[in-house]
């Protein structure tokens, strides 16, 4: 006990310098979602459904195919009519990425075995250099 009373700095500094080694482990752990490299091996290997989060207009604009659209406003209303098998993995999406991590959150409490949230959503897809579809209006 002496020790650590007389060496406080010493103590203060291995506890804060452990803090920021362990940071970036627990903003991963925060960030649960999938790469699109990822969503791809999902999609090809284990007939992933997608499913985008994103408003009509969003959709319509640029969206994954094969994606159904769903709005995250009408996601736990609709979402056990168009997806029958629970046990398939399934992808959210949307835009950037933040609405699909919430609706990823639904669907696992809608009893989704697998539900995952493509981490930066539609513009990663994009700087993946992966194909979108757009729905000419």
């Amino acid at each position: 006990m002496k020790f650590i009373l007389d060496n406080w700095m010493l103590v203060a500094l291995a506890l804060v310098s452990g803090g920021l080694l362990l940071m970036p482990v627990m903003q991963g752990m925060a960030a649960r979602g999938i790469s699109a490299a990822q969503a791809v091996q999902l999609m090809n290997r284990e007939k992933a459904v997608v499913v985008d989060v994103s408003d009509a207009q969003e959709f319509a604009a640029a969206h994954i195919a094969g994606s159904k659209n769903i709005p995250l406003s009408e996601l736990e209303a609709k979402l056990g009519g168009a997806v029958k098998n629970k046990n398939l993995p399934l992808i959210l999406v949307c835009r950037s990425g933040a609405r699909s991590l919430g609706a990823a959150a639904t669907a696992s409490k809608l009893g989704f075995a697998q539900p995952q949230s493509l981490s930066g959503g539609i513009s990663a897809w994009r700087e993946a250099a992966l194909p979108l579809e757009t729905n000419a209006t």
